[in-house]
């Protein structure tokens, strides 16, 4: 799928390398990249889905509000129909049941109607890469189309002009500004997102004096991080990188390369690496096989740990090996 080469430095330290010559099923060549801006015209979008990996994972609901000048003018949603019955996790997560999705139309003639609706409009939402890569490669999977519309990571915006957060999930934000609070349903989440991009967008004139003095001064300045147990081959960090001052875990075995060296990646890109799943952690990425063998069978005691602390509001999220890739390679 795609090539990942790992090789030694002079002193002896691995660098890790990541060749999408080969990586078709994850390169989505017409994507936009995530910009920063503050338009009067745009949709909000989100989706629930039965995980973060496309390639194991479905959409079960999505929706897609649009705003001009401020105010809600028309909206999308629609529940879908997965292939399989979704687990008691997601049901807990979302409150989406089994019965609620009997009924909902397929996966086919609900991307046709989102694709329809929204256009060529600019998109926005809230760590909206993995609601663009499902919703790209769901298209293409059904329709042979692309999205390839531009979009705006509210998450993004919030980590340079909140950085002293305890974390930038989307309920933490809206707390901070007394807005709605999103309920993992995708219509609310929707409507949780704009508030606080709206409120974003007082606090960069706030904090910078206009929207364009905030967006000449973006990207983020870089900092220097130490690795909590592997050290950066790099001294400069990108903080607007998803996993910038994230703490990761793995389990499972790695098809790509070794754990230590998926480790080295983390820590790279400015995160930090733990062997146990806890209260800090951010991120717990499983290998592929155990990640498939996970949503059939039974589950590691990591990610029962791991979905328990999310049902409890802790900022983490499980991965597959290949998300993990995807969400490198994205930036």
């Amino acid at each position: 799928m795609f090539t990942i080469s790992v090789s030694l430095d002079e002193n002896g330290i691995p660098r890790v390398s990541v060749d999408q010559s080969e990586a078709e099923p994850i390169r989505r060549p017409e994507k936009k990249k995530s910009m920063i801006s503050f338009p009067d015209d745009f949709i909000v979008i989100d989706v629930e889905t039965t995980g973060l990996d496309v390639r194991f994972c479905e959409i079960i609901e999505i929706s897609a509000i649009r705003y001009r000048a401020g105010s809600e003018t028309e909206v999308f949603h629609s529940l879908v129909k997965p292939s399989e019955p979704i687990d008691e996790f997601i049901t807990s997560l979302t409150g989406i049941t089994n019965e609620m999705l009997e009924s909902a139309p397929d996966i086919s003639s609900v991307i046709s109607d989102f694709y329809n609706f929204v256009g060529s409009e600019t998109l926005v939402g809230y760590n909206v890469n993995f609601d663009i890569n499902f919703l790209y490669d769901n298209l293409m999977m059904y329709k042979s189309l692309p999205l390839a519309n531009n979009f705006i990571d509210v998450m993004r915006i919030s980590k340079r002009l909140l950085p002293d957060l305890e974390n930038h999930k989307l309920l933490t934000v809206a707390k901070h500004f007394k807005t709605s609070a999103p309920s993992h349903r995708s219509l609310d989440d929707c409507r949780a997102c704009f508030e606080c991009f709206q409120r974003l967008r007082d606090e960069a004139i706030r904090q910078f004096g206009s929207v364009d003095a905030f967006l000449s001064a973006f990207p983020a300045r870089k900092h220097n991080l130490s690795a909590k147990d592997i050290t950066a081959t790099t001294t400069n960090f990108d903080e607007s990188n998803p996993l910038y001052g994230k703490n990761v875990c793995f389990t499972g075995a790695l098809e790509k390369m070794i754990r230590r060296d998926a480790m080295q990646l983390v820590v790279n890109l400015g995160g930090v690496c733990s062997d146990n799943v806890n209260k800090h952690t951010n991120y717990l990425v499983i290998g592929n096989n155990d990640f498939c063998a996970s949503i059939k069978d039974g589950k590691s005691n990591k990610q029962k740990k791991a979905e328990a602390l999310i049902l409890k509001g802790s900022d983490l999220e499980i991965l597959s090996e290949s998300a993990f890739y995807d969400m490198v390679l994205d930036q």
